[in-house]
């Protein structure tokens, strides 16, 4: 008995500091908590079925509720959550893509599998400001790819800072389609990271339409920057149709709603 009360007592202490940070990686558990790796492994997987926390490789991160703002996952570890919805949302998207476009795609999960899903398309552009975006796009015989420069910063892969934002402001786009952290009714479309933002913002100043790519594991989440407001979108894909304030919102802007067919 002694020794499940103190299990559960560093399992309270664990989701207390993951909740407090959003999240924290094997080692800083082990830190904090004085336990071993394969004991940090157990409680996490233990917390997961039980608790409001996502594992991830290497850690963990604090789910949260509605209110909660939404933590940044490193771009392996979003790349494996919703993985089927999101190939589903990016055969959805490069449906819309027509020849003669130039489609920008910010970085993201949903928008590197756009990519992939584009790379047969003949005489099309990919604008993106995302490396493992246009390294994807490399072999595409038929794709041209414009790379906007800048400093890349290592979670999403995205070039950020004022050489990115420079060419960005140069550029005509048909058609983007735009990687979210998350959607609320009162916050809008938002980012984790300020650079991020900034050449999104950038990219939708010069973009004929705007088409955000979302999983629902994104909605009612608000990462900490509003990238631009809920109805200034062409309209949304995403996996399921929405419903509550969200489908208030496409009906009230006009803003389309496109869901894979098999989950339509």
């Amino acid at each position: 008995m002694e020794a499940t009360s103190k299990g559960e007592a560093r399992r309270a202490r664990m989701l207390e500091l993951i909740k407090a940070n959003g999240r924290l990686s094997i080692q800083e558990i082990t830190s904090a908590l004085q336990c071993s790796e394969a004991t940090a492994r157990r409680d996490l997987d233990l917390l997961e079925r039980s608790g409001p926390i996502i594992r991830t490789i290497g850690g963990a991160v604090y789910e949260g509720t509605p209110a909660q703002p939404a933590a940044e996952l490193p771009f392996a570890d979003k790349r494996q959550a919703q993985l089927q919805e999101k190939e589903r949302i990016a055969e959805t998207a490069a449906g819309l893509v027509s020849e003669g476009d130039v489609i920008c795609l910010t970085g993201g999960t949903t928008t590197f599998l756009i990519a992939r899903a584009l790379k047969a398309r003949r005489n099309i552009t990919v604008v993106t400001n995302a490396v493992n975006i246009a390294f994807e796009l490399a072999d595409a015989e038929d794709v041209q790819v414009v790379v906007v420069g800048g400093v890349m910063r290592a979670k999403s892969y995205e070039l950020i800072g004022p050489l990115a934002e420079i060419v960005a402001d140069r550029i005509n786009i048909t058609k983007m389609f735009l990687g979210v952290d998350g959607v609320s009714e009162t916050h809008g479309w938002t980012m984790h990271a300020e650079m991020e933002v900034r050449i999104a913002q950038i990219l939708i100043r010069r973009s004929g339409e705007v088409f955000p790519v979302f999983d629902d594991s994104k909605l009612e989440k608000t990462a900490l920057f509003t990238i631009m407001p809920l109805a200034e979108a062409t309209g949304i894909i995403t996996n399921r149709q929405p419903d509550g304030w969200l489908a208030r919102a496409c009906e009230e802007h006009g803003m389309a709603v496109h869901v894979p067919e098999r989950l339509s």
